[in-house]
């Protein structure tokens, strides 16, 4: 059985910084590109990071975000520095290898001032 699960987010002010995780099991980690994404109330799904399974990093154009693994722990790393209200969303990571595609439940960022 797949799963990824994320942690690490919280209720934080604007300029801090969180660290989100994603463990995940059921797979051969090191073998799968790994995502980011966020969604917030009344917005799509949007993609943040992705890390290829050769770790090669695709960021969204903001350097608060990075995105790493550690494949020997089978997770996968958001670091995002000077947090802004409009970074509120739940954060979701996936697990994705030709055309199979899997997702965490999310854990949820909110900043507020």
């Amino acid at each position: 059985q797949v799963q990824l699960v994320e942690s690490g987010g919280g209720l934080v002010q604007p300029g801090e910084s969180l660290r989100l995780s994603c463990v995940t099991s059921g797979v051969i980690f090191s073998i799968y590109d790994i995502s980011w994404h966020r969604q917030s109330p009344g917005h799509e799904r949007e993609l943040v990071a992705t890390i290829t399974a050769g770790g090669r990093e695709n960021t969204r154009d903001d350097n608060r975000f990075t995105i790493s693994r550690e494949n020997t722990e089978n997770t996968a790393y958001l670091q995002i520095n000077s947090l802004k209200v409009e970074d509120t969303a739940t954060y979701y990571c996936s697990a994705r290898r030709r055309g199979n595609e899997y997702w965490g439940q999310g854990t949820q960022v909110t900043v507020f001032s």
